[in-house]
């Protein structure tokens, strides 16, 4: 399965990029080419991405116990795990993505919206927290 991981250096507290990993409503400020989110039930929301507007990607939210937000796209069954760790001045911002075979030439696309999501992440935590 292929798959890849980015960190990066956060000047906030993990407190303020919780809150923006957390709230499924919040992605679209930071998650490059996603237009918006409506809520479902329970962990699961929809998203729809910007290139293709009218088109849902069903999803599931896990918020799990050891502080992990885990996104997983319920149609094409790509996983993104986003850890934040302790870090001097603020924290570290870790995700890795998993995609399954039969979508491995997504692979590249994938790392670039990650790359610029999680610098928008980053940004957007840093401006919440002055």
């Amino acid at each position: 399965m292929p798959s890849f991981e980015e960190r990066a250096a956060c000047r906030a507290p993990a407190e303020e990029v919780w809150k923006l990993l957390y709230d499924p409503a919040r992605f679209p400020e930071w998650w490059a080419g996603m237009e918006r989110v409506e809520s479902g039930n329970g962990e699961d929301v929809t998203r729809y991405m910007e290139a293709w507007p009218d088109f849902p990607y069903p999803t599931r939210i896990s918020r799990r116990e050891d502080g992990r937000i885990v996104v997983s796209c319920l149609l094409s069954d790509i996983v993104h795990e986003w850890v934040l760790e302790p870090a001097t001045g603020g924290c570290s911002v870790r995700v890795r993505v998993e995609i399954p075979e039969d979508e491995a030439e997504r692979l590249e696309a994938q790392e670039a919206e990650i790359r610029a999501s999680l610098a928008r992440l980053v940004s957007r935590a840093e401006e919440c927290a002055r």
